[in-house]
C-alpha cells in the first residue's frame, strides 16, 4: 500500500502541513471516476514543493499527503458537518469538483459505508500522525505552531464571487492562534509587493486549523490559502514553473521566518 504521507521531521517549533497536494488514487476508486475526476481536480498543485526548500533550510517539519482529496478530504470534519454553513461545501469524500462537475460515473458514488471505511483507512491514520508530530514539537518547545498550506483556482464561482485574493490567511476568526502570531504573519502577507491579501475572508481555516488550533494548550494553527494563478499556469496544473513561483516563495520565506521568531508570552 502506498504511504499516506511524506514526512520530514524537523526540530523547529513550526510544522507546515499540506493535506491536499497528493494526486494518488487507488485503483478501486480510479476506475469509477468520470474524465473530470480522472484529472485529479481541485488538487493544491505544487504547494508541498513551494515550501520544501524553505522548511529544509530552517529545520521545520513538513508533512504532506500523497493521496488525492478525492479519496478523502483530510481538511473536513469526519462527522460530515459543513465547513462553512450556508455556503456551498464539498464532502469529506467529494463527489463533485469545485466547478460542480460530477467526479463519479452514474451509480458509482461512494455509499455511507464506503465513506466511513475511507475515513478509517485514510483520514484517521493521517490525523493521528499529524497529532503525534504536534505533540512531539510541543513537548520539545513548550508550544507548537502549525501552518496548514493550501491553494485553489483563482476563480471558482461555486465558492466565491470574482477573483480570490492571492494570499488568504485564516485563523478561525481569531480562535485558532495567538493574535500576535496572526498579526505577525499577516504583516508579511499584507506588505507583499505584487500580491493581494486578506485575513479571515472567504477562507477562515478548515477542520485542521479549527481542530488543532488551541492556544489554551499552546498549539497555534493558521491556514494559508493561495490563489493558484499567482504562482502557476492554471491551464497547465501539472507543470511547476520555478521562475513564476519564485516571488511567492520569497513571501513564504518571510512568513516562515516571522512564525519562527514569534514566542508565546511566559
Amino acid at each position: 500500500m502506498k504511504p499516506l504521507w511524506n514526512l520530514v521531521a524537523g526540530e523547529a517549533p513550526l510544522i507546515v502541513n499540506v493535506p491536499h497536494a497528493g494526486t494518488f488514487i487507488p485503483d478501486d476508486i480510479y476506475r469509477r471516476l468520470t474524465p473530470a475526476g480522472l484529472a485529479v481536480p481541485d488538487t493544491d498543485w505544487h504547494v508541498d514543493r513551494l515550501y520544501a526548500d524553505l522548511v529544509k533550510a530552517r529545520d521545520i517539519t513538513l508533512m504532506s499527503a500523497t493521496h488525492s482529496r478525492i479519496v478523502v478530504d483530510l481538511n473536513r470534519d469526519p462527522s460530515g458537518g459543513a465547513l462553512y454553513p450556508g455556503a456551498s461545501n464539498t464532502e469529506i469524500c467529494p463527489t463533485t469538483t469545485f466547478h460542480d462537475e460530477p467526479m463519479y460515473r452514474d451509480g458509482q458514488t461512494p455509499s455511507m459505508a464506503e465513506v466511513a471505511a475511507r475515513v478509517d483507512q485514510y483520514w484517521r491514520p493521517y490525523q493521528d500522525r499529524l497529532a503525534a508530530e504536534i505533540h512531539r514539537v510541543r513537548q520539545r518547545h513548550g508550544y507548537c505552531v502549525l501552518l496548514d498550506g493550501h491553494s485553489i483556482v483563482s476563480v471558482a464561482p461555486r465558492f466565491f464571487a470574482g477573483r480570490l485574493p492571492d494570499l488568504n490567511l485564516g485563523t478561525a476568526d481569531g480562535r485558532s492562534c495567538d493574535p500576535g502570531l496572526a498579526a505577525a504573519a499577516f504583516a508579511v502577507l499584507g506588505a507583499a509587493s505584487g500580491f493581494t491579501a486578506v485575513h479571515n475572508g472567504r477562507f477562515k481555516g478548515g477542520h485542521i486549523t479549527r481542530h488543532y488550533g488551541r492556544p489554551e494548550v499552546h498549539v497555534h494553527a493558521l491556514q494559508l490559502e493561495m490563489a493558484q494563478d499567482c504562482y502557476m499556469d492554471e491551464a497547465k496544473p501539472g507543470t511547476f514553473d520555478a521562475d513564476r513561483a519564485r516571488p511567492l516563495q520569497q513571501v513564504l520565506r518571510g512568513v516562515l521566518d516571522d512564525l519562527l521568531r514569534w514566542k508565546p508570552a511566559p
